[in-house]
């Protein structure tokens, strides 16, 4: 199943964001995907397409799950169940600019989209079709809540929806998508419990668990002992937990969103990393890193120390359909302090060489056990006055999610880009997300409308950051 099973209680991670929602910190992802028109559409094509969607009535799961208690987020024994009331009409909506909208214009109505918070009384997602943008253009804008799937499964199914075939139009939405069939249960071994033996089997996973979730916790502990060693030895490379300096990106935030796009062309960004004997990943964290020292400096609120990421790393088995959340982090320094651009680049890269080591050497459960303790501080920062006694565990969040590598098409209107919509949250007021698709790099900013300011302009140096690098490897 692409989801949580019905009745199936929550996982560590998807209870953290569930119980991490406030009205303030929204713990939603999203993504704006702009499409260009068949060549052929007549007029009102799109409604077309929406009354048909609209009126299909069954959905697959998880998309027809909502919480067992919706008035109680933050339940040790929260499940999901089957909404027996689902109105599909309700998740799927149409909207409209201006006519003729510009990108500033779809920018300001998918910043307050991504405002709104999530109805817990029924399946947390929605679609919206967002009509009159500029050439009869138009986009779809999805948010789904992260304690139901996490950013990678969401980026796979809205792939699903799109077909590489311009002259496709029975391509099914993904709500509307059978899920895979689940391989079925292999036979018990002689010897082995079998589903007569219920107590037994309860009993022998239930110390399974135990011992592999206190084998985990031992190798967490050692890892986070080498990074705080190697901090004390003043080794630069390697990022401790709690390392990160104190900065306007660390505040408590307001509900208000502000949203920012940016898209490269892929096989310059890979250039660039080739001549610099840097990843794709470091070449992006090199861009935002300059970005925000330029945007930071012209604000005079950069700090002295170098602004720490955490960078989200997917653990999942490269056949695995997705569902639930199975990620992992790393922290890495981006090098703000550098006045250089190429030297900053080759820091970050050398900063991330170490934390991705490091990281190979623990398990699945390990690597997880470590993720929510970077995470843990963050319940702290709502807390008043708490959350300035204390340093960040990290300034910002920046992933990368691979994207569908060639063009994709809806009902024939052409996918021009992919950007995500993340989750901006009480002392980490700014996450941006990056998607391949079809040649390109889609980057999507998202954060505090109050404690970010002029996010837009952020976006733009990130572009003329891969400028000064170009310029700097001749």
């Amino acid at each position: 199943m692409m989801g949580p099973m019905v009745g199936k209680k929550l996982s560590v991670m998807d209870a953290f964001f569930l119980a991490g929602e406030s009205r303030e910190a929204m713990m939603h992802v999203g993504a704006l995907l702009p499409f260009a028109p068949p060549p052929d559409a007549p007029p009102h094509w799109l409604r077309g397409v929406f009354d048909e969607l609209r009126d299909v009535g069954a959905v697959e799961s998880p998309w027809n799950l909502r919480l067992r208690w919706p008035g109680m987020l933050k339940s040790p024994v929260q499940s999901w169940i089957a909404d027996d009331r689902f109105d599909l009409e309700y998740h799927v909506r149409r909207s409209a600019l201006p006519s003729p909208g510009d990108e500033r214009e779809l920018g300001v109505l998918v910043s307050r989209l991504h405002g709104g918070q999530i109805d817990f009384h029924r399946p947390p997602w929605e679609v919206h079709f967002i009509e009159g943008l500029t050439g009869g253009r138009f986009a779809l804008y999805f948010k789904v809540h992260h304690s139901l799937m996490d950013g990678y499964t969401g980026a796979r199914l809205l792939a699903s929806s799109l077909s590489a075939d311009p002259d496709d139009a029975d391509t099914p939405m993904f709500f509307l998508r059978p899920p895979p069939a689940r391989p079925p249960r292999p036979p018990a071994a002689e010897g082995e419990a079998g589903p007569d033996d219920g107590d037994v089997t309860n009993l022998a996973a239930l110390m399974h668990v135990v011992r592999e979730q206190a084998s985990a916790a031992r190798d967490v502990g050692a890892s986070v002992r080498r990074l705080l060693r190697a901090g004390k030895d003043g080794d630069r490379d390697l990022v401790a937990p709690n390392q990160a300096p104190r900065s306007i990106l660390n505040r408590k935030i307001s509900r208000n969103r502000r949203f920012a796009t940016l898209q490269l062309d892929l096989d310059r960004v890979k250039a660039i990393g080739k001549a610099a004997d840097a990843t794709l990943n470091d070449v992006c964290l090199a861009l935002v890193g300059t970005a925000l020292r330029r945007l930071l400096g012209e604000l005079d609120a950069l700090p002295a120390e170098p602004l720490i990421t955490m960078v989200p790393v997917n653990i999942r088995p490269k056949d695995d359909p997705g569902g639930g959340n199975a990620v992992g982090a790393i922290l890495a320094s981006l090098a703000t302090d550098e006045p250089d651009p190429l030297a900053r680049l080759h820091a970050t890269a050398a900063s991330t060489r170490r934390a991705k080591a490091e990281l190979a050497s623990l398990s699945r459960t390990a690597i997880i056990q470590y993720a929510a303790l970077l995470m843990a501080p963050l319940s702290l920062a709502p807390v008043p006055g708490l959350g300035d006694l204390i340093r960040p565990a990290f300034n910002l969040v920046v992933s990368n999610v691979p994207g569908p590598t060639h063009p994709l098409y809806f009902r024939g209107a052409r996918l021009e880009a992919n950007y995500p919509v993340s989750i901006p949250y009480h002392g980490n007021a700014l996450n941006i997300t990056i998607s391949s698709y079809a040649g390109t790099l889609n980057v999507g900013f998202t954060g505090c409308r109050d404690a970010v300011p002029r996010l837009q302009r952020l976006a733009v140096y990130a572009g003329e950051a891969a400028d000064e690098l170009e310029a700097a490897l001749g």
